[in-house]
């Protein structure tokens, strides 16, 4: 009989891209993916590491695996079993812990793990890598948006991360590879295509000759790809002014940006290792909203880093408040064992962490409603995704400015992977709602 095998992920694009072409390649060599919980012959875990609570999730969903189904052979991988093995060497029923380069030898080498003719451990120095791992995927299960990973590791040393030991020094795959899985992904009719990494702005510095994200998003333009092209997140240093023109300039490139800008005050930047100031941030933004007027900016905070004082937390509320910023990811800050941060002076109370982000998150809150009702009785070009939305049935779609538009008319068609014009007719906080054009339904 077919072998059976789930996969689930944790964390970010980049290991759903990474889970998406294990499941491909497992297809391919004859197993039966099945979902997470419903009783698998294997069950792989695909672990998150960015911050403790990432720790906590990723334990918890080994052990979910390991109580619905105590006889499916365990296979833990990912960040967490990077940097971290020991901590699930004790955990009784996981059979095997993979690192970040042998996550994708998985399908070739389950026929020995089954058989338990492999160490249990198998985690290389990731540190050293130097080559970056190509992973055609052109299937995604469930999405209707197609992902991409251009670029892989970080050369970074901000003082609270510990991304470069899971994932290794900055990788990328050639312009050409780039150009070419995008127009296979265009065949398969893939509408948008999300173009992700660790570092993205990094992209091509480690190439010969170097290269550059510009240069890549000129050649994409020109090139037979798909016509929504979005990127993952780009740091504040990472926007050079030839960046900014291409994205003020692009048909393809969809206008949404995400920033990790993590603090707006001076000295907890430096005390992060974060080579800008708040004067940067406020340009940079200011500068890309009036390029791209339409463009949805979010960022990342880190609420409660040590050092991280009352005035200074108000320095990062008032820079963030005056910002025309769509949305916020908020992240209090926990010790992260293996990071300078963690050994810091002045850590900050639990108690004053949880009121600040509590308040960080109403405004984030306040400036995503604020963006969407700015597009009240416009229209959006709106991506439908091939599911109804859970209740009322209705379509629901993304805009090409990060808007989630739920559909009221047009149930009764088969408006799945399409693009519509749709016209904002109302607002709540999970998005807006719209009714399509007249006359664009075909």
């Amino acid at each position: 009989m077919m072998k059976t095998i789930a996969v689930t992920t944790l964390g970010c694009k980049v290991n759903q891209f990474e889970s998406e072409a294990l499941m491909a390649d497992l297809e391919e060599k004859g197993y039966c993916l099945v979902p997470f919980g419903s009783g698998a012959d294997i069950t792989v875990v695909n672990t998150c590491t960015v911050t403790h609570r990432a720790d906590f999730d990723s334990r918890q969903m080994v052990r979910k695996a390991l109580r619905n189904n105590p006889d499916s052979l365990i296979i833990v991988t990912g960040c967490y079993s990077q940097v971290a093995p020991e901590g699930f060497v004790q955990m009784e029923g996981v059979k095997y812990l993979l690192g970040n380069r042998e996550k994708f030898q998985i399908p070739d080498l389950l026929p020995l793990m089954e058989k338990g003719e492999l160490p249990s451990v198998q985690v290389s120095d990731i540190r050293n890598e130097k080559t970056f791992t190509e992973t055609p995927v052109h299937t995604f299960h469930r999405h209707t948006r197609a992902f991409l990973k251009i670029q892989d590791g970080c050369n970074g040393r901000c003082s609270y991360c510990i991304v470069p030991r899971a994932r290794g020094p900055s990788r990328s795959l050639p312009p050409e590879r780039v150009i070419g899985h995008l127009r296979i992904l265009k065949e398969r009719d893939f509408k948008e295509v999300v173009l992700t990494g660790i570092h993205v702005g990094s992209y091509g510095w480690d190439l010969q000759p170097p290269f550059s994200l510009e240069t890549l998003l000129h050649q994409i333009e020109v090139e037979d790809t798909p016509h929504r092209i979005r990127l993952s997140s780009i740091e504040p240093l990472d926007f050079a002014p030839g960046l900014i023109s291409l994205l003020s300039q692009s048909t393809k490139v969809c206008p949404h940006l995400h920033i990790p800008i993590q603090s707006g005050d001076d000295e907890i930047l430096r005390r992060m290792n974060r080579d800008y100031d708040r004067f940067l941030l406020r340009d940079l933004i200011d500068e890309l909203h009036r390029s791209l007027p339409e463009v949805s900016i979010g960022a990342d905070v880190i609420i409660g880093f040590p050092g991280e004082t009352e005035e200074r937390f108000e320095n990062t509320y008032t820079l963030i408040e005056s910002l025309p910023l769509s949305y916020l990811h908020v992240f209090p800050f926990s010790k992260r064992k293996g990071t300078p941060a963690a050994q810091l002076d002045q850590q900050t109370g639990g108690r004053e962490i949880r009121q600040r982000a509590k308040r960080m998150r109403e405004l984030g809150r306040q400036k995503r409603l604020f963006f969407y009702s700015r597009f009240l009785h416009q229209a959006l070009s709106v991506l439908v995704e091939d599911r109804r939305e859970k209740g009322t049935g209705r379509w629901r779609g993304l805009s090409r400015n990060y808007i989630p538009v739920h559909l009221s008319d047009g149930n009764d068609l088969n408006l799945a992977n399409q693009e519509q014009r749709v016209v904002v007719t109302e607002l709540n906080d999970q998005g807006v709602i719209g009714k399509v054009e007249e006359g664009l339904h075909g």
